[in-house]
């Protein structure tokens, strides 16, 4: 029997009077999710890594950053100019500000060392030449010359800056020239300055024909661009050409308690997105000084806000080579994933005993096969899911629409809220719809993040429930990139509760008491902050007291001085956390029993799994939520029991214990904030959980 569950306080201490509300015990959130960018940087340099995987982790470092300018940045500048209270750091917006601009600036610098001084050179050495201006051939120049002229100039809308002309509205992300001209045109203007508009249309790498030298040489558009762009300004002297990229506020911000209709409302909101408040301005680094001077100034922008680039601005793209060169010698090894075999059919199989799936080393194909198999059974009566993010051309909805179809009752919780996703779930939302699935957009305020698949079959004379719970999307390309856990079950404690969450979804139920899940907003957070406090007072009885958690991002306030007072107790702590995380481990008299590390590796760690020890009656759990505030407090989220005690053995043996001996791609955090790399002792056996995960199958 588990131990009973002491009760939570009902009050918090003041500030002042709780010494675990000190600053000086919190890392900064936005500063710690920069760091995370240098440790899959650090994967670029890493010459273990082949060559291409290191490109690609460049590349992902840089899209990182982008999109961490596009929200968290730019919710710090909303923060000041609200004037909104200080972080639990004590850090002011305005100084959070500074310090992102000025650690960013940091990992700009070495991306761009990483890409001049390390990568570039290797892939040329490889065979593979990303080619600057400089080393054109005679022949290669005049092949691109004709490009420009045939397939970029015809698209092009150069526009020359003056009274008549204003400075035009700049897309978020897109590729800009600004051109320094001289001379007179043919309506007696005056040239200075003229801006030349990359548009998406047009491809930012250009493979040129073997003919022209190399087997596999590219060139970047904005290369091509700024070395003929002479051609746009016949008659004029071109002094200087700088390309430039601006990053925007890319939150989309609805007051959903004052729309009638979410859909319209977001719909409007897309449009206006690529045009919303600047927070980052990156600009060639021989641009002069005036000229950036001007361009921040249109855009509303200090000058520590300007990121001075030593090569394409949109290094990010470069990421296109990787999928057009076929060098399997320059990539990780291909992975063939582990498939459910049954004879019996999933249903059979799923009635007998839970089935986990651990991916991407599992396939996600048995989640799809079981929904597939859902929409074809007559006995299966009705399908109920929730969809965050799917990608394209989703083999799920079209599942779910041969299943309306085939006249079962499908309902579909489709979350339009999520981020970068807005516009493909506004689309899934009208197809589903258009297929007589019952669509429903959640709960005003609270974004729909849980991943819960439930299916109601006839079997004799009764209706069983099977489920499907996960800690990641329903989403099969993400399912071969992120690890996540996926359990189905028969369960009927566990359907139940699923039942009753998707009547709160889908309806106006009141607050329900679950038998088995924890839920946010509800149930989730206390009851954490409850099993936390469970295994601090078994320290004080002088008994074991044991907490492992993996998750991607911790930063809530009240699970952090929790897990403080759990440290001073004696309970000892690990904390698998791939990202942001905020608490400060090893601090003396307060978190010398806890211990974070982070794992950066070929796949995106993503499961979120927690472990309480339980004086020996573990209770293990999977989620959808990391132990942030907005997980735990502002969303709809699901945490489930294992209850198969193989099941959890085996999630705490390759999801916990596996990453606690990783000692080739671990990142400890230090009391200091900074992460130090784990190094095998001498004699140590050397292990990769992802790798030992790999050779599994």
């Amino acid at each position: 029997m588990n131990a009973p569950l002491p009760p939570l306080a009902t009050a918090a201490p003041s500030a002042t009077s709780d010494p675990l509300r000190d600053p000086a015990l919190y890392i900064n959130r936005e500063l710690s999710q920069l760091d995370f960018n240098f440790r899959v940087l650090a994967q670029a340099m890493d010459t273990q890594v082949p060559l291409l995987e290191r490109l690609r982790f460049l590349c992902i470092s840089c899209t990182n950053l982008d999109e961490f300018f596009e929200i968290r940045a730019a919710a710090v500048r909303h923060a000041q100019e609200f004037g909104l209270p200080p972080a639990p750091d004590g850090l002011s917006p305005q100084q959070i500000l500074g310090a992102i601009h000025e650690r960013a600036a940091e990992l700009v610098d070495q991306q761009y060392r990483c890409w001049n001084d390390v990568l570039r050179p290797a892939l040329q050495e490889a065979g593979i030449g990303i080619l600057s201006s400089s080393t054109w051939t005679a022949r290669q120049r005049r092949w691109l010359r004709a490009y420009f002229r045939n397939e970029i100039m015809p698209v092009l809308s150069p526009l020359g800056l003056d009274p008549s002309h204003p400075f035009p509205k700049i897309l978020n992300k897109s590729l800009n020239i600004v051109v320094v001209l001289k001379g007179t045109d043919a309506f007696g203007r005056t040239g200075h300055l003229a801006l030349v508009r990359a548009p998406r249309s047009l491809p930012r790498i250009i493979q040129l024909p073997r003919s022209l030298g190399g087997s596999q040489d590219f060139v970047l558009l904005s290369a091509v661009l700024s070395t003929f762009v002479d051609e746009l300004f016949p008659g004029m002297d071109v002094r200087g050409a700088y390309q430039f990229r601006v990053t925007r506020n890319s939150e989309l911000v609805v007051d959903e308690e004052e729309v009638e209709n979410l859909a319209l409302a977001l719909r409007d909101e897309l449009v206006d997105r690529g045009y919303r408040p600047a927070v980052r301005l990156e600009i060639a680094h021989d641009c002069p000084r005036p000229i950036m001077q001007t361009l921040l100034q249109n855009f509303g922008l200090s000058e520590n806000a300007a990121y001075r680039i030593d090569g394409s601005v949109n290094l990010n793209r470069v990421i296109q080579v990787y999928d057009l060169v076929q060098r399997p010698d320059l990539k990780y090894p291909a992975m063939t994933p582990r498939v459910l075999k049954t004879s019996e059919g999933i249903f059979a199989t799923v009635a007998r005993r839970d089935v986990l799936l651990h991916h991407p080393f599992d396939s996600f194909s048995t989640v799809l096969e079981l929904i597939r198999e859902a929409a074809v059974d007559p006995n299966v009566l009705a399908i109920k899911q929730t969809l965050y993010r799917t990608g394209k051309d989703s083999g799920i909805v079209e599942a779910l629409i041969q299943a309306a179809r085939n006249g079962k009752d499908v309902t579909v919780v489709v979350e339009l809220r999520a981020r970068f996703d807005e516009e493909a779930n506004l689309g899934l939302a009208d197809r589903l719809q258009d297929a007589g699935v019952q669509v429903v957009y959640g709960v005003v305020g609270f974004k729909t993040h849980a991943k819960m698949l439930l299916i109601v079959r006839r079997e004799g004379r009764k209706l069983r429930r099977y489920v499907h719970l996960g800690t990641g999307n329903y989403h099969s390309g993400t399912a071969r990139a992120y690890t996540d856990l996926s359990l189905i079950t028969a369960d009927a404690d566990i359907g139940n509760d699923v039942h009753q969450l998707f009547q709160q979804l889908s309806g106006l139920a009141p607050k329900m008491k679950l038998d088995r899940l924890l839920q946010s907003p509800f149930t989730l957070h206390p009851g954490l902050l409850q099993r936390i406090e469970r295994e601090t007072q078994l320290a004080r009885d002088g008994k074991p007291g044991r907490i492992i958690a993996k998750m991607n991002a911790l930063n809530e306030p009240q699970v952090i001085r929790a897990l403080y007072t759990a440290s001073q107790a004696g309970v000892q702590i690990d904390l698998i956390v791939r990202g942001t995380c905020t608490l400060r481990p090893g601090v003396e008299g307060v978190s010398d029993n806890i211990r974070v590390r982070s794992i950066v590796g070929r796949f995106l760690e993503h499961s979120r799994v927690y472990w309480f020890g339980n004086n020996g009656a573990p209770e293990l759990f999977c989620a959808s939520a990391d132990w942030l505030e907005r997980n735990l407090l502002r969303r709809v989220e699901t945490c489930f029991p294992i209850l198969d005690s193989d099941v959890a053995r085996r999630i705490y043996r390759e999801a916990l214990q596996n990453y606690l001996d990783d000692n080739l791609n671990a990142w400890e955090l230090q009391a200091d904030g900074q992460y130090r790399k784990c190094v095998p002792a001498p004699g140590q056996p050397l292990h990769s959980a992802q790798l030992a995960l790999l050779e599994s199958l």
